[in-house]
């Protein structure tokens, strides 16, 4: 079962209390207080491309990398409006493959948590190979207990088009959430049912912070009120090592 398949086309209507700005915002701010020059930033997992395309209004070139098809295309819908169109790339974050290196690269709304365990070693060798020495790699993850305290939950979301309604299971042998979502979709006078599952891993800040370390960056900086809003999340800012 496919993640972000169907959904991808509603994704924005069911996510309009994200605060997107915000988010933009503490990465500019993380800039100014690094020094030098950012003007080339990736966005791992870019989902429909919303933080992409106010990144490139602000005025960065940008790189944007995600492993669905899907939300690539609404991204690149997003997109087209803008003078600068950023560079739409079809890949997962292990498999990340740049032509260069970029200034920063950021990874928004618990994209880390959607990576396998056993892939985060790999993520993190090759951000470090294409951030510049000196560059940031900035993301958030929901915490452990956060996704752990979702056990057993139902959640609906709507509006007058769509319907999204989740259950969301703590697998403690996995130490994942896994959630299914069934979509109810208008269609003229009739409901179009959709299922996609979801995978959200519980990595510990401690673990995130050691691997990183082996792959080459330093100078880590975790806050849990980086943004407002953003219950259970953490963020994190470090450096690639200048040699």
């Amino acid at each position: 079962m496919n993640c972000y398949g169907p959904l991808a086309a509603w994704y924005d209507q069911l996510t309009g209390d994200v605060p997107y700005e915000q988010f933009a915002d503490y990465y500019e701010a993380e800039f100014a207080r690094s020094g030098g020059e950012f003007r080339l930033l990736l966005d791992l997992c870019c989902g429909t491309g919303t933080l992409t395309a106010i990144m490139a209004r602000r005025g960065y070139e940008m790189i944007a990398a995600d492993a669905s098809v899907e939300m690539l295309m609404q991204a690149r819908d997003k997109a087209s409006a803008l003078p600068v169109p950023p560079l739409f790339l079809l890949q997962s974050a292990d498999e990340l493959d740049l032509y260069g290196t970029v200034d920063a690269a950021y990874c928004s709304l618990d994209g880390i948590n959607y990576l396998r365990p056993d892939t985060l070693a790999e993520v993190f060798r090759r951000l470090h190979l294409f951030i510049r020495p000196g560059g940031l790699l900035i993301f958030d993850i929901r915490t452990p207990d956060w996704l752990k305290s979702l056990d057993g939950q139902i959640f609906v979301d709507e509006t007058d088009d769509v319907l999204c309604l989740w259950r969301a299971d703590f697998d403690e042998q996995e130490q994942a959430l896994v959630y299914g979502m069934d979509l109810f979709s208008r269609e003229n006078r009739l409901w179009r049912r959709s299922r996609e599952e979801h995978v959200e891993y519980a990595h510990h800040p401690e673990h995130l912070t050691e691997l990183l370390k082996a792959a080459g960056f330093e100078d880590f900086s975790w806050q849990d009120q980086a943004i407002s809003a953003s219950e259970g999340r953490l963020f994190l800012c470090c450096k690639r090592k200048e040699a």
